[in-house]
């Protein structure tokens, strides 16, 4: 796939916890119960000064704070760890997403100051006053736009990724001159991808539940077309040639989008996978055992999470060992069931983007 040297792109997951519930988010049961699986795991500076060496800070050209489970904003780190890589390396792009609803006003001038222009927030802001919480439950609208605007005010660079759905989209122009006003510099429609399944049943509704498990919003998909992924209406057409979902996962040609960008995944417990998705499947909340997904036998293949613990073990051995090799030569296998990563064929298969569609 690649080797230590070849590396241009960290995506950390500083941490797995969130003050938010997010319906859709695998670190809560539909915005309940928290995932059982997880044990709020957070990667402290030291940790980060242990990971990563300077001169391979300097080899990079992004680092970014997203992952599957937490907020970095959560963390108690996030500050130091960002003046970390902006201290061994100036020219490097530097960036978050994050739900904005935490820290006070002056943590987030901080992050300005210490971000600089070669950087910026993604703050990911679905409605406004009246319906932002109904997806992103838990979180305060006040928290939100004061800390966007005092992160922008103190020279941050922002934007806005607004999710849509059957109950927002009434908004998107409204918010998208909201942004303007604010000084955002780029507003994003995102179309979920996630009323998909890949069974050939329709998911156009999830229901969302508060942390006692009472219900809240029936999350729906948009009514407009405009404001659907196009990719779910390719589907159907999916199915007709390859007969099922799992068809084409099956012999889906794969174009992977992290060795194009050179990157690696780091996860809140100090484990190396080359990405979100794949690192995603480790701890689904609906398996009663979370090793019955795939992904396990590439991570046991590799020495279990021993193997791929970048805290006590070398960066560059575990990155040069043999599981991002492993996966990449899944790909070639004749199915799922003979070995190739399915993970893989869903987020990157040539002719099923739901992940990119997103974003047009």
């Amino acid at each position: 796939m690649y080797s230590y040297k070849d590396i241009r792109t960290v995506h950390l997951e500083i941490t797995q916890r969130c003050q938010a519930a997010c319906p859709m988010c695998d670190r809560n049961e539909n915005g309940g119960a928290d995932n059982r699986h997880i044990d709020n795991s957070e990667l402290s500076l030291a940790d980060c000064q242990a990971i990563f060496p300077s001169d391979f800070i300097e080899q990079l050209n992004t680092m970014y704070m997203c992952g599957n489970l937490g907020d970095p904003i959560v963390a108690k780190d996030t500050l130091e760890v960002f003046d970390l890589f902006r201290h061994n390396n100036q020219q490097m792009w530097l960036s978050m997403n994050t739900n904005a609803g935490a820290k006070s006003a002056e943590w987030w001038r901080e992050l300005a100051k210490i971000i600089g222009s070669r950087g910026a927030v993604i703050f990911s802001v679905d409605g406004l006053r009246d319906t932002n919480h109904l997806y992103r439950q838990n979180v305060n609208w006040d928290n939100v736009e004061r800390n966007m605007r005092a992160f922008i005010d103190a020279g941050g660079r922002a934007r806005w990724d607004f999710i849509i759905f059957g109950h927002n989209e009434h908004q998107v122009e409204e918010a998208e001159q909201l942004a303007h006003d604010w000084g955002v510099e780029r507003f994003q429609k995102k179309k979920s991808g996630r009323f998909f399944s890949a069974t050939s049943k329709k998911k156009d509704t999830h229901q969302a539940v508060n942390r006692k498990g009472s219900q809240t919003q029936l999350l729906e998909k948009p009514k407009k077309l405009d404001n659907q992924n196009l990719a779910l209406l390719k589907q159907k057409e999916i199915e007709k040639t390859y007969g099922t979902m799992m068809g084409y996962y099956d012999k889906c040609s794969i174009k992977c989008k992290v060795v194009e960008e050179k990157n690696i995944f780091i996860t809140a417990e100090g484990l190396l996978m080359p990405c979100c998705w794949t690192a995603g499947r480790m701890y689904k909340w609906w398996h009663k055992d979370p090793r019955v997904e795939q992904i396990w036998d590439f991570i046991d293949r590799a020495g279990g999470k021993e193997g791929i613990d970048v805290i006590d073990n070398d960066l560059k051995s575990v990155i040069d060992g043999n599981l991002l090799q492993d996966i990449q030569q899944s790909w070639n296998l004749p199915s799922i069931e003979q070995g190739k990563l399915g993970v893989c064929a869903m987020k990157c298969g040539t002719e099923f983007d739901p992940f990119a569609e997103q974003f047009r």
